[in-house]
């Protein structure tokens, strides 16, 4: 058991956050989940039982700042929140290039900076971002996405080497292809566009992972506990990939 220390999950009100944020409770540690939805987010605050909710759009630079002034001390921030859209390049607006890089990107650019201070007085800290495999290898269709979660990457790897004496550890989780809303999405643009059924296009998916299955919200976040343990403090600066072998 962990009492005393303060989590904040991003996206913490579904899919892989919420899973995060069931592991971290299981562990007695204090759980702020933080998104856009409030209903969303008080749902699963009411699964899960005594946990603070935070309303937040992670890249709003002024917003970020408020929402982590507004909490207790963060031991461990778990950088989930994300976004996917598909369409081939020469089809993606502007628009949506810059939203995939503001919700995946800068927003962990932006939450870690905020809690970056207060972790090195302390001499402790854990952040993990929930990248992709699509951080380590390209995809057709969401370039936009790619190009944001690679970047999450050489953000880790980076804020790692920058932290490496101060007792504060940062890592990245790469899920492949995931039990979440984001999955289900796909599974509906693949039927609309190929007229498969739904349990072909999700038989279509899990062809990446090497095990032919979908992975779990549960195993990354399985993963993700073990990061933010104080005994994985010299586990820093990696992208370990929970995909059943897909980037071997």
């Amino acid at each position: 058991m962990r009492p005393g220390l303060h989590a904040v999950v991003t996206g913490g009100g579904s899919g892989i956050g919420a899973a995060i944020a069931a592991a971290l409770v299981t562990e007695g540690v204090s759980v702020t989940l933080m998104g856009r939805h409030l209903p969303r987010l008080q749902a699963q605050a009411q699964r899960l039982g005594e946990v603070a909710v935070q309303v937040c759009d992670v890249g709003d630079e002024a917003g970020v700042q408020a929402a982590f002034a507004a909490l207790a001390p963060v031991d461990l921030l778990i950088n989930n929140a994300g976004q996917v859209e598909t369409a081939p390049l020469a089809k993606t607006s502007l628009a949506v290039w810059q939203r995939m890089l503001n919700v995946n990107l800068t927003g962990t650019f932006l939450c870690s900076r905020a809690v970056i201070p207060g972790m090195r007085e302390r001499g402790f800290g854990r952040i993990v971002n929930v990248a992709s495999t699509a951080g380590l290898q390209g995809y057709a269709y969401v370039a936009a996405y790619c190009a944001a979660k690679h970047g999450v990457v050489g953000l880790t790897r980076a804020l790692a080497l920058e932290l490496a004496r101060s007792g504060v550890t940062v890592n990245a989780v790469c899920p492949g292809y995931t039990e979440t809303e984001i999955v289900t999405s796909a599974v509906a643009n693949i039927q609309a566009k190929t007229g498969r059924t739904a349990d072909e296009a999700r038989a279509e998916l899990a062809k990446a992972n090497p095990q032919g299955r979908l992975i779990t919200p549960e195993e990354v976040a399985a993963t993700v506990l073990w990061l933010t343990r104080r005994a994985s403090g010299g586990i820093n600066g990696q992208a370990i990939a929970v995909c059943g072998g897909e980037t071997a």
